[in-house]
């Protein structure tokens, strides 16, 4: 069985934490700020943990991580 190629763009997307959780980080935070709020906007920079659905289609696309 050969060995599963990671997907590079998810790599630098998402990471692992210890206990198996993905991380990743939270979208419309780049540009167009003025209309968001500095409570939004704040929120934004937090990073957050991959939703149940989703969690199996992206831990395929870093199985080495």
């Amino acid at each position: 069985m050969p060995k599963i190629k990671t997907n590079r763009g998810a790599a630098k997307r998402f990471r692992t934490t210890g206990t198996g959780k993905i991380i990743r980080n939270k979208a419309f935070a780049s540009h167009i700020l003025t209309t968001k709020t500095r409570k939004r906007k704040r929120k934004l920079r937090k990073s957050a943990v991959v939703d149940a659905t989703n969690f199996k289609r992206t831990a395929k696309l870093i199985p080495y991580m």
